[in-house]
């Protein structure tokens, strides 16, 4: 079975290369797609001619044929709704052209919605970064092709650099001279002194970088081309994307910093020669909180790399200890002025879709730039990065650790993954978006704040009155210390809310992989076993669940050819029996604990896909746990009518429980809209039909009936009486209903969250193991160890319980106190009872599929 599409080159002179083809194709069930798109399909569409090298009378696998006159591609209408943001419906006729996504946010961002996006960017179609051929130099022959990498890498240009009198310009910056003022009254004032201030900036500033060396660059790039084509079958780019970044590079005349998702430590280097290779120049890349040997320290400054600057040295005097925060600060200006890309990432490897402390730390470097002046403005470009199989993903699950990197480790790791096969790398690049109207946005809504966790969601857990519960409000929840002391309250939230806010945008640009998407079949709805005719069906259907939604993936080629690549990279944790007489091959996946783990690590890049429908999902399944007491015997699915408003109300608890950032939601969007908006999102899906009341019935509607008595218009009110009022006006009610050709799918978004929820249950179990106070890090790594000793459990990592910490802090269940030692979490005196606990736990339950 094929994929009924046209499978292309990148669009350029590269032609066919296999799975590196783009997939410019949908899957071949057409009819039950147009029905699925009728109602989004306006009345007139452009007509367009078929692509080059498209076969017009191709016909689909169910035997209709595709017509002549065929939509636009790229069918697109914008409507602008009553809140005043610009709606667009995207159509990707018969798959022709793949969604391009990416676009930033309208609520926080409204302006730069429309800046640096063109409509036709979504056609210019991909390559692969590491693909080096004789066209990409300056030179042809026979010798050329033998060595074109090497000559590439030599031309790359090095758009900006740092500026030569650096250490001249941060001693003359306005925050370092503060600092030297209060130097100066506390000394002589003598040269000596001057002399002694100068040795100390210049010896902070060598612990934050190292001058770039272009030899060094370039000859390690040359060697990273050389290792990235044995580990990956290709990186690919979207070269709409490329063209909207270097344009907003071109036009806008202000630095560029890249804000991106962190799956492994080879993200650094990758990124890097991406940027490198493309003509945007060699970035600054941020490295996070991974301690490194000297070595290797100096090693990745001379490639780009900025380290935070030591604070635990022993000082004689409080103007030392600002003197490294004002050094730091004084370089971040400079570096900004001079125009170069700065690469930070937003997470830390083993802790995935959470802020960590380094990002929060440079983030707000980057906005005190802006608020101070030293830069007018700065666009921000969110990247979002996508493996098929993560380099050393599940061996970095555990806690960090602290024996330094070396240079030897770093060599080992790469010949270790040399021997495996890691398929595929996407780089996505979302739309920049500027900083300052993101501040100015934020600013202005920052006093319509939601009411804490603890007041609206605890006492429906505890079914009290919240006047019966303690007074005391949870904080902001941050991921460790709070690395942020200059800036006011406000402006630490807002500095929260923008690392939020981008690492969403991240994962919302990044493309699926064909892998999770076997991993997801495999993991939630096949665990028993499937056979390979049968997956491939099933791989077809999440596939145009996936495209519908506007998520790009990451992959091409035939049908098969796809789903026998994803089993090549998970045959470690498969296993195949071909069976003769029927001609098929059962896929059984192994059953164990780390068969578990490694398929539920490759499937978490489909939850934020269908985030909303799996929240939606979870809420109905409450719904009828509730009803189940009632419902008689006969009734089924398609006999039960959901009512709105308890709908809502489940799905509030849900999305209050669960932080957004775990979901890959938008911190932004207000919970009562994004109810509303997961509602319409199942009605769209096909897993809910509106029910309309018998009674009520059109004015307008005369056409005669069949067995009806009398004529059409003698049951219609003509009077203009409204006794009625409002309290009887029928609520809005819906069905339950199981959308065409997907089976099981409200099964299967259920337990899309179920790993997440059972998470939090097993949190729950866990607050009567620890003896109380104890620090936040001690917690952490007692409730990992305490999730491993299950041995189905599939999701044992650091993210979620962090993420459960997170909830349980701002429910108020846990409570943080300050001490001397540091900050101490405490368990509420509402749950010192098992009675509380037996609640929360039965309340997190109701949401869970097994």
């Amino acid at each position: 079975m094929e994929l009924g599409m046209v499978a292309w080159g990148w669009g350029s002179e590269d032609g066919p290369m296999g799975l590196d083809m783009v997939l410019w194709g949908w899957p071949s069930s057409v009819g039950w797609c147009r029905t699925r798109l009728r109602a989004l399909i306006p009345a007139q569409n452009p007509l367009s001619e078929p692509p080059r090298g498209a076969d017009p009378t191709r016909s689909s696998s169910d035997g209709e044929n595709k017509p002549s006159n065929r939509t636009s591609p790229r069918s697109m209408k914008t409507w602008v709704c009553d809140s005043g943001q610009k709606l667009e419906i995207f159509i990707p006729f018969l798959g022709k052209y793949r969604p391009f996504s990416g676009h930033c946010c309208q609520t926080c961002t409204p302006k730069s919605w429309d800046g640096f996006y063109h409509k036709q960017l979504s056609s210019l179609g991909f390559r692969n970064a590491i693909r080096v051929t004789e066209g990409d130099t300056r030179y042809r022959g026979w010798l050329v092709r033998r060595i074109c990498g090497f000559l590439a890498v030599w031309n790359w240009k090095v758009p900006a650099d740092t500026p030569g009198d650096l250490a001249a310009r941060i001693c003359r910056s306005k925050r370092v001279r503060d600092v030297a003022t209060g130097w100066f009254h506390g000394s002589r004032g003598d040269g000596e002194s001057h002399r002694r201030w100068k040795e100390k900036i210049i010896k902070i500033l060598a612990e934050i970088q190292a001058p770039l060396s272009l030899l060094m660059l370039r000859l390690c790039n040359w060697a990273l081309l050389k290792l990235l084509n044995r580990l990956f079958l290709n990186v690919q780019l979207h070269q709409g994307q490329l063209e909207m970044v270097l344009r907003a590079a071109r036009m806008s005349g202000m630095p560029l910093v890249f804000l991106s998702t962190h799956k492994s430590q080879l993200d650094g280097l990758l990124l890097s020669f991406v940027l490198f290779s493309q003509g945007l120049g060699v970035p600054r890349v941020t490295v996070g909180g991974q301690v490194c040997s000297p070595l290797l320290r100096a090693l990745l400054g001379r490639l780009g790399g900025i380290f935070l600057p030591s604070r635990t040295g022993q000082t004689p005097s409080d103007q030392d200890e600002g003197l490294p925060g004002a050094v730091l600060a004084a370089y971040v200006e400079v570096v900004l002025r001079s125009q170069q890309p700065l690469l930070i990432f937003l997470e830390e490897p083993p802790v995935a879709l959470c802020l960590s402390a380094p990002a929060r730390e440079w983030l707000t470097l980057v906005y005190q730039a802006v608020r101070d002046g030293a830069v007018p403005d700065v666009l921000l470009v969110p990247v979002g990065i996508s493996y098929d199989v993560v380099p050393g993903g599940l061996h970095r699950e555990g806690a960090h650790s602290a024996r330094p990197f070396g240079l030897g480790t770093c060599l080992w790791a790469a010949c270790w993954a040399v021997r495996r096969n890691l398929g595929c790398v996407r780089v996505d690049f979302a739309q920049p978006f500027s900083l300052q109207e993101f501040v100015a946005k934020n600013l202005i809504r920052q006093s319509c704040m939601r009411r804490p966790l603890e007041d609206l969601l605890l006492p429906t857990i505890l079914g009290v009155c919240p006047s019966q519960l303690d007074g005391k409000k949870a904080g902001i929840w941050s991921p460790g210390p709070a690395m942020v002391t200059s800036l006011e309250a406000d402006e630490e939230m807002l500095v929260t809310k923008l690392g939020l806010h981008s690492l969403s945008d991240g994962v919302a640009c990044s493309a699926v992989m064909a892998v999770g998407i076997t991993s997801a079949l495999l993991l939630h709805k096949h665990r028993e076993g499937i056979f390979l005719s049968r997956l491939m069906l099933d791989f077809a259907w999440l596939l145009e669940e996936i495209l519908l939604r506007q998520r790009d993936v990451g992959f091409s080629g035939q049908l098969r050819a796809v789903v026998q690549h994803s089993l090549v990279l998970l045959r470690a944790r498969l296993t195949l029996y071909h069976l003769s007489p029927i001609g098929d091959v059962l896929v059984v996946p192994e059953v164990s604990a780390e068969a578990l783990r490694e398929l539920g690590h490759h499937s978490a890049a489909i939850l934020p896909v269908f985030a909303s429908e799996a929240v939606g999902a979870c809420a109905i399944r409450a719904l009828l746990m509730e009803m189940l007491p009632f419902l008689g015997a006969t009734d089924g699915p398609s006999g039960i009518v959901l009512s709105q408003d308890e709908l809502h109300r489940k799905t509030l608890e849900l999305l209050q429980l669960l932080p957004p950032n775990l979901l890959g939601l938008q911190p932004c969007q207000p919970l009562d809209c994004r109810s509303r908006d997961i509602v319409d999102k199942l009605l769209l899906c096909g897993l809910l039909e509106a029910e309309e009341p018998e009674r009520e019935r059109w004015v307008c509607d005369l056409a005669p009936r069949p067995f009806c008595k009398g004529p059409p218009w003698a049951a219609v009110d003509f009077t203009d009486s409204d006794s009625g009022g409002e309290d009887e006006v029928p609520k809005r009610c819906f069905k339950l209903s199981e959308p065409q050709g997907s089976p099981g799918f409200l099964l299967f978004l259920c337990r899309l969250l179920s790993p997440m929820l059972r998470t939090y249950t097993r949190a729950v179990a866990f607050l009567d193991r620890p003896s109380w106070p104890q620090p936040e890090a001690a917690y952490v790594e007692a409730l990992l160890q305490f999730l491993a000793e299950e041995d189905s459990f599939e999701y044992p990592n650091r993210s979620l319980a962090l993420s459960s910490l997170q909830t349980f802090k701002e429910l108020g269940v846990l409570e943080e106190v300050r001490s001397p030692a540091g900050p101490l979490l405490h368990l509420a005196q509402p749950f010192h009872s098992s009675v509380s606990r037996g609640k929360l736990e039965a309340f997190i339950q109701q949401f869970t599929q097994p």
